[in-house]
């Protein structure tokens, strides 16, 4: 198990440690600020953060947001001298609160309860990013999505929102949840389709369910579409 760890007071990251280490876990990184657990996260997968709350410029929990749209699905267990963030923290998706001072035996529960979800959740969850807000939106509330550089746009009931991976890549994760690749730039929900019309060039239209967007296909997206559906 990767753990990074993120707190700014310097005995509290040497203490949390220290009792990971205790506990078996080896393969840690540190971070003391809201940009080095960034950066962190941007260069490596990580199945848990123990992260702190109060903390300078960044509290925890917007950091938590940010984490999480950079790392969708990462298993996060906050850590604070108080305790009146726990409803805000679990409405983020962490899967554990730990209230300083505490013990080895917590700990060791926490992260037990991070493995246990971990092994049980077949379901996706996207945390997409508009503005200042943020969704987490299951695969079935995603009409397409559409590629934009080193990004994609998620177009939704409420509306559209970026998520940190390219198309390619998140093409293989929405197999198995209905979504087709009908052009370089598109994915689609085939649950979300009401209707399709032919254009030039053998090409397809698509419109949606209860939203008025239209979407277009390449010719060999819609030679790949009509080979999957015998259309």
């Amino acid at each position: 198990m990767k753990i990074l760890i993120v707190d700014d007071e310097a005995l509290a990251l040497a203490r949390l440690k220290r009792m990971l280490t205790t506990l078996g876990y080896e393969d840690i990184v540190e971070a003391d600020n809201a940009a080095s657990a960034l950066e962190a996260v941007k260069e490596n997968h990580f199945d848990l953060v123990l992260l702190d709350i109060n903390m300078p410029e960044t509290s925890g929990l917007e950091l938590g947001y940010e984490l999480r749209y950079h790392q969708e699905g990462l298993s996060i267990i906050f850590q604070t001298a108080y305790d009146e963030h726990a409803l805000k923290a679990f409405d983020i998706g962490a899967v554990g609160y730990l209230v300083k001072p505490f013990s080895m035996e917590q700990l060791e529960q926490s992260i037990e309860r991070v493995k246990v979800e971990s092994k049980s959740s077949n379901d996706i969850r996207l945390m997409s990013k508009t503005g200042e807000s943020y969704y987490l939106l299951k695969p079935e509330e995603i009409y397409y999505v559409k590629a934009d550089l080193s990004e994609v746009m998620l177009r939704s009931s409420k509306g559209f929102s970026y998520y940190a991976q390219k198309i390619s890549d998140l093409e293989k994760r929405l197999l198995a949840y209905d979504f087709i690749r009908i052009h370089r730039s598109y994915l689609i929900n085939i649950n979300k389709i009401k209707e399709i019309e032919t254009i030039e060039q053998s090409k397809l239209r698509f419109s949606l369910q209860d939203i008025s967007d239209q979407i277009e296909s390449s010719k060999d997206g819609a030679k790949a579409f009509r080979n999957n559906f015998s259309v």
